[in-house]
């Protein structure tokens, strides 16, 4: 693999070996287990001794290869797979917190890690405190000699603010802290955050790097020493690894995922503006708008602006269901990056797990529509917005 290569080509080509039959698409080898040639080559696999696969929990050459790929595209020396998103945070966090330990993470994160965070972690014994990741300084107060890690998602989900990757690494060395980011809504094409610093970066490979919502998984990207860590102490005993045939299918959609994400975020830009501009629209929360607080980023930490669009009606909740339940081509459905465009009310869907007043903290009100932007032809989206808002 060539550095000089541009990510779209290192999305298709990186981490394939050539298979002795030649096949060009990566074989899928749907093996739970592996044969020794003698019992003392077992043993030395089991012992580290000799490299091979004994397990596909411990390891399988179609997930490997998808490894490989991710730790090129996200610029880490490995990374791991995981079952889905949430084993990559939560093998992520609990690699790397025990007991009598804390956590800083960013108000308002997707609904079932901010569930793992304020209910789970805590269960055993790991402190968590949740703070505005836009006020660097309440990061710096949040910090305590117990603290071990800090966590983000930028952009976030759902209302896409957006952090500065590069102050929040900054200051976690100052305190020999780990920085873990999820990257699930730019992608590695988009955004890299280990070049400005992170130490780990997670992905729910479910969204944009599958692209075909027909997979669960999560990725893991970081250092040697860090994803073997995660792997073969965390994720091993925990066991939430990823079939073999789940990673064959996000190989097959990463050969995509440039000429992809182009689409998704050529139709979220315009759709956006045509959300500015509507009367029944009070507030877009979009990065790719130069009102946004997140658009300085763009250049500098993010290529693009991404697919996901927040916005709010100048509606009742019930209207707003309302106007929801009136789209024809935008599906209502959770999940993001797919083919198709989607809709959901995080309040009562995907940020449920949120209190009220937890919801109103992390900046989620109750009147907050996400879209997915898919890869339709972006005129029928509009007109399917348009004839859902003129019946509001």
């Amino acid at each position: 693999m060539h550095d000089k290569w541009k990510l779209p080509t290192k999305a298709i080509h990186a981490g394939h070996i050539k298979d002795s039959s030649g096949a060009l698409v990566t074989p899928l080898c749907q093996s739970a287990t592996f044969v020794f040639d003698n019992a003392e080559q077992g043993g030395a696999r089991f012992a580290g001794d000799e490299a091979g696969y004994i397990y596909t929990r411990l390891g399988n050459p179609t997930t490997a290869e998808l490894e490989r790929k991710m730790a090129v595209l996200e610029g880490s020396q490995a990374a791991t797979a995981t079952a889905s998103g949430m084993a990559a945070v939560s093998s992520a966090l609990l690699a790397n917190l025990s007991q009598g330990e804390h956590l800083i993470a960013s108000r308002a994160v997707y609904g079932c890690t901010f569930s793992l965070l304020s209910s789970q972690l805590t269960r055993f014994g790991i402190e968590v405190t949740l703070v505005d990741f836009n006020d660097l300084d309440a990061i710096k107060a949040a910090i305590t000699p117990a603290t071990r890690v800090i966590f983000c998602e930028t952009p976030v989900n759902p209302h896409l603010d957006v952090f500065d990757l590069e102050a929040i690494a900054s200051i976690a060395k100052r305190h020999d802290l780990i920085t873990i980011v999820d990257n699930t809504f730019m992608t590695p094409l988009l955004q890299q955050p280990l070049s400005h610093g992170i130490d780990l970066v997670v992905h729910s490979a479910t969204k944009y790097l599958n692209g075909h919502g027909d997979v669960i998984a999560g990725i893991v990207c970081g250092s040697d020493e860090q994803i073997e860590k995660i792997k073969y102490e965390t994720l091993k005993d925990f066991g939430g690894v990823l079939s073999p045939h789940d990673a064959w299918l996000i190989l097959r959609g990463l050969k995509t995922l440039d000429v992809r994400l182009e689409r998704h975020c050529n139709n979220a830009e315009v759709i956006a503006q045509y959300l500015l501009k509507h009367d029944k629209v009070t507030k877009v929360y979009y990065p790719g708008l130069e009102g946004h607080s997140g658009h300085r980023f763009i250049g500098p930490q993010m290529r693009r602006a991404g697919g996901v669009i927040a916005f709010e009606l100048d509606a009742s909740l019930e209207k707003s269901i309302e106007f929801i339940n009136e789209l024809e081509l935008f599906v209502i459905a959770v999940s993001l990056g797919d083919a198709e465009s989607l809709i959901q009310h995080p309040a009562s869907m995907t940020h449920s797990p949120y209190s009220d007043e937890q919801r109103e903290a992390a900046g989620i009100h109750a009147s907050l529509l996400r879209i997915s932007v898919g890869l339709e032809s972006v005129e029928d989206l509009i007109m399917d917005l348009e004839q859902a808002l003129a019946k509001v």
